[in-house]
């Protein structure tokens, strides 16, 4: 109790900070100006005929594997859960392993990215991976973002961007808020599988600025045999003043969730079947759950300041924030394997406080014929976490087992230079630092450590185009991942708090068609250290460096104003670099990823049809057990009435494949069994099946 005050404290505390800061940038001219914007260079961006997608312009473009996708291609992609925003990004998987209030999976450039390590996601500049998290380093929870809010989705893939650092080697997304609405929004959702969901969303003019507050009510059972009961409540207020070339806002975000969550089961479970005819036999059900008591609940609660400033040739930029999160996941990875009479259930607690900012200069400078781009920045963030692991049973403690106490800061610079040598030439060249303190002490054991670390990162890039259609890049940089700072703790540890990435690519995009647009890219990541799940703990750990290498290709086509295409192929491998007789894959590591889609928007009529594959994944290191491939499909249909409402159906896995969501291979003992002879249980596959098929109405209404 006494450190729920604590954090409570330290977030009041940091709103006292920051709302006089509003004050202040209001005071400092930043009142909405009379004066008409500036006029947009419409060479810098093309809008591909309403359909939602954005391509950055030749002169924004720094890689072939970056992008945006807006509010209204989203809406044309029937969505599951939030984290399933993340798919609209091409080569991006995202499954769910566990109940709906634990963060999704994540996969990408051959990546398992578990909850989020190696994959950076922020909402309006705030970061939301956790390092040094209780479940999982860079622990991404999504649940807190309310989908009909968001204006767009920046996506960045590779270790190039010397504004993204931790967590960033795989790829980037940003997601952004609206600040105001042209209508207020009631969106009432039902379904089955006990689906139920209710939004509201509105604007108002105060003064020279807007105000936009919203809230989302949902809960959602599952197909489980134990439903999860996972209730839901999220809620926005954001005041913003002034427009894209002057001004500031405010926002407040919360969120409260709580489920019981059914993991996933061994094979040899299902093959034994459950029956009341045998019911010590052990089996299972395909939606059945071996620990009745697993599940959560989590809350978050944050603010954030921001103002920003442009002109004719330089822009200013500064973001403060601070945030409350906690988590309490109950789960049982092992069963039976480690007690035998009271289960393997452990919870993993975590509470934190979290305070940052970040702030921009850009400068355009010409000299002669060359245009050059100056960009200075600079970014801090400290973590105030207090985690705890403990052996439960029924979600009753009965043993600490860890208790961390870690003030984990991070401050960081950096600085990119682009030239314009003609209109077909340009390069850029960036270095980017970043500096670590961490503070740990163990409170069972009463060890304790302070370190230092830092990192230097160059990068560049050039651009040749565009020639006839096709614009080709070329890129190279080195990135990073903090480990968790918990590690610090182990005696005779060589494990580094930070963990070098290196990268490169090479590709092109193709506008040769009218309406198509086209990327390849092919690419290569290099690792000096792997993290690799553990099925003991359900946490992550350190393992050997590593190598990967891939293809990426994807399509947009926009056939008419109402009708487009998108086809998107992501091709990878991954290897450890350092050779051990237990095998050379890395375990988990996505293969083959194809996604695909037809939407329209024609008269009354909207709609769209999805297909996903999933590719097999080595499950050990040795490759000698994959995965199943899962090919789902989803469909979206529906009518706009008049100007004011909206009747949708969304059907998801419409071939009612029995599919995994994700399949993970270690030992467990289940209640009823016999010691075995892996590590005293049976290796074998555990898998969480996908939901069977499902269908969900909405109805929409705008005023």
């Amino acid at each position: 109790m006494r450190s729920v005050q604590v954090h409570f404290k330290r977030f009041t505390a940091a709103l006292a900070f920051f709302l006089p800061l509003q004050i202040a940038f209001s005071e400092s001219g930043l009142e909405e100006k009379s004066k008409p914007p500036a006029k947009r260079d419409s060479s810098r961006k093309i809008n591909v005929q309403n359909e939602g997608i954005t391509v950055r312009g030749r002169a924004d473009s720094r890689s072939t594997s970056e992008g945006k996708i807006d509010s209204q291609r989203l809406k044309a992609r029937p969505i599951q859960n939030v984290g399933e925003l993340a798919e609209a990004i091409p080569g991006v998987i995202v499954t769910q392993h566990s109940g709906g209030g634990k963060a999704n999976q994540f996969f990408l450039r051959g990546f398992n990215l578990d909850h989020g390590t190696d994959f950076a996601s922020s909402i309006d500049g705030v970061p939301i991976n956790n390092p040094s998290h209780a479940h999982g380093q860079g622990y991404t929870d999504l649940n807190f973002i309310i989908p009909e809010l968001i204006r767009e989705i920046e996506y960045k893939k590779g270790v190039y961007h010397v504004d993204e650092g931790d967590f960033s080697s795989a790829g980037a997304m940003r997601m952004n808020y609206f600040k105001s609405l042209p209508k207020s929004l009631i969106k009432i959702e039902g379904g089955s599988l006990g689906f139920r969901r209710t939004v509201f969303a509105e604007s108002k003019r105060i003064g020279s600025g807007n105000l936009l507050y919203a809230a989302e009510y949902s809960h959602y059972d599952g197909p489980w045999t134990i439903p999860d009961h996972y209730n839901k409540l999220n809620s926005f207020l954001g005041y913003s003043r002034g427009d894209a070339s002057e001004g500031m806002s405010v926002q407040f975000l919360g969120y409260r969730g709580s489920w019981h969550a059914t993991n996933q089961i061994p094979q040899r479970a299902l093959k034994i079947g459950r029956s009341w005819l045998n019911a010590d036999a052990g089996g299972l059900n395909r939606y059945d759950a071996e620990d009745p008591n697993d599940g959560g609940h989590s809350r978050r609660a944050s603010i954030t300041v921001e103002a920003h400033k442009k002109t004719a040739n330089s822009e200013v930029k500064a973001l403060l924030y601070s945030t409350y999160y906690d988590l309490d996941l109950f789960s049982d990875f092992t069963f039976f394997l480690n007690d035998p009479v009271n289960g393997d259930q452990v919870e993993q607690k975590d509470r934190r406080t979290i305070g940052g900012g970040k702030a921009s200069y850009s400068r355009t400078l010409f000299l002669g014929t060359l245009k050059s781009e100056n960009t200075f920045g600079v970014q801090f963030r400290r973590d105030y976490i207090h985690t705890g692991l403990y052996h439960t049973q029924a979600r009753s403690r009965l043993e600490r087992l860890k208790l961390d106490r870690v003030i984990e800061s991070t401050a960081s610079v950096y600085y990119e230079n682009r030239i314009s040598f003609t209109e077909k030439i340009k390069a850029f060249a960036g270095v980017r630092n970043d500096t670590f303190f961490f503070n740990v002490a163990d409170d069972l054991t009463n060890i304790s450590t302070i370190r230092r670390a830092q990192t230097t990162n160059p990068k560049a890039g050039l651009n040749l185009g565009p020639w006839k259609g096709f614009d080709f890049y070329l890129n190279g940089g080195y990135g990073f991942h903090s480990n968790d700072a918990k590690g610090l703790l182990i005696p005779y540890s060589t494990v580094s708090p930070i963990a070098k990435t290196g990268g490169s690519e090479v590709g092109m995009k193709a506008m040769i068609l009218s309406g198509l647009q086209s990327s390849l890219v092919f690419w290569r990541l290099d690792l000096d250290s792997e993290l690799v799940y553990s099925g003991d703990d359900g946490t992550t750990s350190p393992s050997r460096p590593s190598t990967r290498r891939g293809v990426e290709w994807s399509n947009l086509y926009s056939l008419s104003s109402w009708l487009t295409v998108d086809v998107d192929i992501s091709i990878s491998k991954a290897k450890y670099r350092k050779y051990d007789p237990i095998g050379n894959y890395v375990p988990q590591a996505i293969g083959k990823v194809f996604a695909a889609g037809i939407s329209f928007d024609r008269w009354e009529y909207f709609g769209s049809i999805r297909v996903r594959y999933f590719g097999p994944r080595a499950l050990i290191e040795s490759d000698w057990v994959r995965s199943t491939p899962s090919t789902l499909w989803n469909l979206q249909i529906g009518k706009h009435i008049g100007d004011f409402c909206s009747i949708q159906l969304d059907v998801f896995n419409l071939t009612n494949a029995p599919a995994s969501q994700v399949q993970y291979y270690y030992p467990t003992l289940l209640k009823n069994e016999a010691p075995g002879p892996d590590n005293g249980g049976y290796n074998d596959v555990l898998t969480h099946p996908v939901m069977p098929r499902n269908i969900r109405f909405s109805l929409s209404i705008k005023y």
